[in-house]
């Protein structure tokens, strides 16, 4: 989509780019061959200039050019050019980020590998290991992930970031992160179907008060479900904006995903299914 974009040059809004369209120039090079007549020349060298600027920042892989240059909503456009170098991340914490919350794991996966970051174990090699991205893809991540971490590790993430929560709501899928999985097919199943994020601060504690390994690991078959997921959600929400734009574009083809490295244990899951059940009544 990048190669067919001008909105991240200076002074092209949406409609010149729907013009430049229309004119029968879809791509770039389309453009540097031959400019449309209803720009002016000196207008159409700065664009041709900024196209030129652009295709170096693919080659060198530098989506920020991009990412600054756009609005947040057609942030989605730097998708496709940088998937490779792009990460799918979710966190799990104790809570929403107040006083004594913390982080107990993070999942990140790069389209090909799955890594796993545990407090305690190896949590803060994560900060060296996201820096490796140029992209980053979450759900409700600008809002929760993003702050909570750079806050629980005193750093700060100024990567691209392409937040699922709100291009998926641009297209009229709203509610949480796995509400939207069901509406767009890939529903979960098993033991951990039915549950919340508040279900996995119940595991980790089951597993810091009885070292229960099994705990642990289903706690991180839920955050690395959480974060492969992304993956898909994105390519479907990428293909989906594609066909808001009026020239014919090719989709991405869905990715199969991963195997879990870890599995769920199911009497772990129905015991403490049982004693979050009884905890709730019981509040009230």
């Amino acid at each position: 989509m990048l190669h067919n974009s001008f909105l991240h040059i200076p002074s092209i809004g949406s409609k010149t780019e729907n013009r430049i369209w229309q004119s029968g120039i879809s791509n770039w090079n389309d453009f540097l061959k031959n400019p449309p007549d209803f720009l002016f020349s000196g207008k159409a060298t700065l664009i041709c200039e900024h196209i030129r600027i652009s295709k170096e920042k693919i080659v060198y892989s530098e989506p920020e050019y991009f990412y600054s240059g756009l609005v947040s909503g057609d942030h989605w456009r730097v998708f496709r050019e940088f998937r490779d170098s792009t990460a799918y991340l979710d966190i799990e914490t104790t809570g929403l980020g107040g006083p004594g919350d913390i982080i107990t794991t993070i999942a990140l996966y790069d389209g090909v590998n799955i890594y796993y970051y545990v407090n305690g174990k190896n949590l803060k090699d994560f900060v060296d290991d996201i820096q490796k991205y140029k992209v980053i893809v979450s759900y409700n991540g600008k809002t929760f992930d993003i702050p909570f971490i750079e806050r629980y590790f005193g750093i700060s993430i100024s990567t691209p970031h392409l937040d699922l929560r709100f291009i998926l709501h641009s297209l009229g899928f709203s509610g949480g992160l796995k509400s939207c999985e069901r509406q767009l097919g890939i529903g979960r199943t098993g033991p951990l179907g039915d549950v919340d994020g508040f279900f996995a601060v119940i595991l980790w504690r089951e597993y810091k008060r009885t070292g229960n390994q099994k705990a642990l690991e289903t706690l991180l078959s839920y955050n690395i479900e959480d974060t492969v997921n992304l993956e898909y959600l994105m390519i479907e929400a990428y293909n989906r904006k594609l066909l808001e734009i009026p020239l014919e574009l090719k989709s991405i083809k869905k990715a199969s995903p991963p195997k879990n490295c870890f599995s769920i244990d199911s009497e772990t899951v129905q015991r403490l299914k049982g004693i979050s059940e009884f905890a709730s009544f019981h509040s009230f």
